[in-house]
């Protein structure tokens, strides 16, 4: 018969937020697959748990992966546990779910803490719809395309970054998706628990005075309606008052109704558009 993988959501910060399921299976099985073994076994020293544990990370993902399933093709249970959040989310373990599943291997999540959800929650942004990019590619033509798309994303994104990485991606934000809103989460669920709502450019501006300390979560607002509009005004105000009443004339459009939609394209009033029109006229 065979085993089965646990997928073991490990505190982010406060040891508080574990789970007594999470802790009894660390107890029970045969192994522990950890991504830092000198880091977890901090963790497990705590709760007084001596279940022998092997290494599992992004330079043995595949290799290990294999040994791993071997172990649990012979009826052995094996727990994965990351730094710290939940396993497989911007983290090696996806591969070993991938290859457990094509095994035939069972798998089961333990749920937890992630530091996505939790600064999604705090960021005062929309969590209606979001998406999570974790870290952005190094590569740089790769790092150019997803930002391109990042900035046509009407969710809210939600996005790792490094401490000496972090000024160089907020300036990449602001040039590509302009001045959106911004939270900034550090620290989170440990004593200087750090949340910073702003904008990209009062962030990018905050970090080149300031130097980046610990791991970050990034919350951006997405490309909403409120964007999509201010978008379209600017793109309308490269053209004159005369040349937009124009591009609706030549659809048919009856010049009173014209002057309600360039009005509303420009977010000015009908009588500004009049006076606009009569100015020119004159001119």
């Amino acid at each position: 018969m065979a085993g089965i993988l646990y997928l073991c959501a490990t505190p982010i910060g406060n040891l508080g937020d574990i789970s007594f399921r999470v802790l009894e299976t660390l107890r029970n099985v045969d192994i522990i697959a950890a991504e830092d073994t000198r880091n977890s076994i901090k963790l497990l020293n705590h709760f007084q748990i001596e279940t022998p544990m092997t290494s599992y990370h992004e330079y043995n993902r595949v290799e290990k992966a294999h040994y791993l399933i071997g172990l649990m093709q012979e009826g052995k249970e094996v727990a994965l546990v990351t730094d710290a959040g939940t396993p497989a989310i911007s983290d090696p373990g996806e591969t070993l779910v991938i290859l457990c599943r094509e095994a035939g291997i069972p798998v089961t999540s333990l749920p937890g803490a992630a530091a996505c959800i939790t600064a999604l929650t705090l960021s005062g942004l929309s969590t209606r719809r979001f998406c999570f990019e974790g870290f952005l590619p190094a590569e740089k033509k790769e790092r150019k395309e997803v930002l391109a798309e990042l900035a046509q994303e009407s969710r809210t994104m939600v996005l790792y970054e490094a401490p000496h990485h972090l000024a160089r991606l907020l300036q990449e934000l602001k040039e590509v998706l302009g001045n959106r809103r911004i939270t900034i989460c550090r620290e989170l669920t440990k004593k200087f628990e750090t949340v910073m709502p702003m904008t990209l450019e009062e962030a990018a501006a905050y970090y080149e005075m300031n130097e980046p300390r610990g791991e970050y979560v990034l919350v951006v607002e997405g490309k909403g309606i409120a964007v999509k509009l201010e978008e379209a005004r600017q793109r309308w105000m490269e053209f004159s008052v005369e040349e937009h009443m124009q591009h609706y004339e030549e659809q048919g459009v009856g010049r009173k109704e014209a002057m309600k939609l360039v009005a509303k394209d420009r977010g000015i009033g009908k009588r500004e558009v009049y006076q606009a029109l009569l100015g020119q006229k004159q001119g």
